[in-house]
């Protein structure tokens, strides 16, 4: 009973490593996206570049991180002095006991100073 307590208990910790190897890059990858964000909000305020320019960088940044992100659903607004980026995916994680769909919905907007 004791050996069926143990092997139970080193199953149940390596089902909870196992799950953690498939959703903590998942989590990762969201965390650059949304610095990545972040930062071209930063600079972009500042700079010339257009809302086709800047939807064109994040993607770019998108597709380097292996996100499930199109053009399409990366929506940029800039305005005289402010640039607001946001976008919506969805990630399938397949976990052995329960499937999951994580959403995600990175955004930032940023003005200028002065």
């Amino acid at each position: 009973m004791k050996s069926l307590k143990a092997l139970l208990a080193v199953a149940v910790f390596g089902g909870l490593i196992y799950s953690a190897y498939l959703i903590v890059p998942v989590y990762l990858s969201n965390y650059q996206f949304q610095d990545a964000i972040t930062e071209e909000a930063r600079l972009d305020a500042y700079s010339q570049k257009s809302e086709q320019d800047i939807r064109d960088a994040v993607f770019k940044k998108a597709q380097s991180l292996d996100l499930p992100l199109t053009a399409e659903q990366i929506k940029v607004q800039k305005l005289s002095n402010s640039v607001s980026i946001s976008a919506a995916y969805t990630v399938h994680v397949d976990l052995p006991v329960h499937p999951v769909d994580l959403s995600f919905t990175p955004n930032s907007q940023n003005s200028r100073a002065y």
